[in-house]
């Protein structure tokens, strides 16, 4: 069936409860990358430095990593639209504190706590659109991925409109669509099933016990770091104005989407999982080399370019930590990006550190070398990535992708 098609169960024809979670799902992506085009603007309206600001990255996704120990506990315990509802609702106030800083230290503090917030709804989202959706789960999955691509495609695009006048606006922004997104839920979503089995905080942690999923974690947290210093350092380096820096960062999210939706899933059945992920990387590896050295333009080009990459690279992972082992998904899930949301969390502090120890191509250096590491993981540690003792099928990426990105 097309998921496409406007019939009974087409991504066109799925219930209010089902937009109303998608349209914040748009929204709680774009938070990612929001705050991209604008962070010379808050360094100098703050009088902070590059390492300084770059910290709301590091605040947000450490907040992020440890709040994977806590959601599927949460969840399963009061439900998803009382997770969803509480998640919208910390992203409310942190997201409207955070327009109100002072200092990058309260800055720093609330995107914290706006984490936390987003943590408990992304990682619930899926589940509950897919829950409540007609026509069975492939239409409502391909929602959700449009909705992770759309959003962090226009989260910089956001942040440069609003920016422009002031750094303050976008986080008033997300606040107040964050807001309609509490109010749509409350109105067109009803309570779903709660899970048989309650989560209990140690159960991702156990799942790392299984050696394909602790080596796709593992080869996922070299990867994030080489994704994050691209995402959160290179604003500095471009030295753009909100807008032009809004534009390559839309572009960038852009390929990011179509890669990860249409173009990986076709590269992986045609070559497998494996040899994609392992290509990616090198490939990755070899553009932030590029636009570490080159002159400007080619730095745009390739900030733009890695879009593609890391496509790719985030749907592949996702088959990997999902299809590896025998834990429920949930579980899977939450144990990987335990791991992988770490460097997440590292490389916006380490890469201005760098900078400053050394110059400002060092931080790419270090970039390609993660990449390449996560590569070395994936050869040294084939067996163990490879479930039933094949090579992955592709036929969970679209259904997992998002999951694993989100969560």
């Amino acid at each position: 069936m097309d998921p496409f098609d406007a019939g009974a169960g087409g991504i066109l024809r799925q219930p209010k409860a089902v937009w109303a979670t998608a349209g914040a799902s748009v929204v709680a992506f774009m938070g990612i990358g929001l705050v991209d085009p604008i962070l010379p603007s808050i360094a100098k309206g703050l009088d902070a430095s590059a390492g300084q600001v770059s910290l709301l990255f590091t605040s947000y996704f450490l907040i992020t990593a440890l709040a994977m120990l806590v959601t599927g506990f949460v969840s399963s315990r009061i439900g998803g639209r009382k997770t969803l509802l509480l998640g919208l609702a910390f992203v409310v106030v942190f997201a409207g504190l955070a327009g109100t800083s002072d200092t990058v230290g309260q800055l720093v503090g609330y995107r914290a706590g706006w984490g936390l917030g987003n943590a408990l709804f992304v990682s619930t989202a899926l589940a509950v659109i897919v829950g409540a959706a007609a026509g069975g789960s492939a239409a409502a999955i391909l929602l959700y991925e449009s909705a992770l691509g759309l959003g962090m495609a226009c989260g910089p695009l956001l942040g440069a409109l609003l920016g422009d006048a002031s750094w303050r606006y976008p986080f008033f922004g997300t606040a107040f669509l964050m807001a309609i997104g509490f109010l749509c839920i409350s109105v067109f979503l009803k309570e779903q099933p709660k899970p048989a089995r309650k989560t209990s905080l140690l159960d991702p942690i156990r799942a790392l016990g299984h050696g394909g999923l602790a080596s796709a974690a593992v080869s996922a947290f070299f990867y994030n770091y080489t994704f994050f210093t691209v995402l959160a350092f290179t604003p500095f380096v471009l030295n753009m104005t909100p807008y032009k820096s809004g534009a390559v960062f839309f572009a960038w999210g852009v390929l990011l989407a179509v890669f990860s939706v249409l173009v990986a899933p076709r590269m992986q059945k045609r070559f497998g999982s494996l040899k994609v992920l392992g290509g990616s990387l090198v490939l990755l590896a070899a553009d932030v080399l590029v636009l570490g050295y080159g002159n400007h333009t080619a730095a745009v080009v390739c900030t733009i370019l890695s879009g593609a990459f890391i496509g790719v690279n985030n749907t592949v992972y996702t088959e990997l930590a999902l299809g590896v082992s025998d834990a429920p998904r949930p579980v899977a899930s939450a144990g990987y990006n335990f791991v992988r949301w770490f460097a997440a969390a590292a490389a916006p502090y380490f890469a201005p550190k760098i900078e400053e120890w050394t110059d400002v191509h060092i931080p790419f250096v270090v970039a390609a070398v993660t990449a390449v590491l996560g590569a070395v993981v994936v050869a040294v540690r084939h067996r163990a990535l490879t479930h039933d003792a094949e090579e992955l099928e592709p036929k969970h990426a679209s259904e997992d992708s998002v999951t694993v990105f989100a969560n």
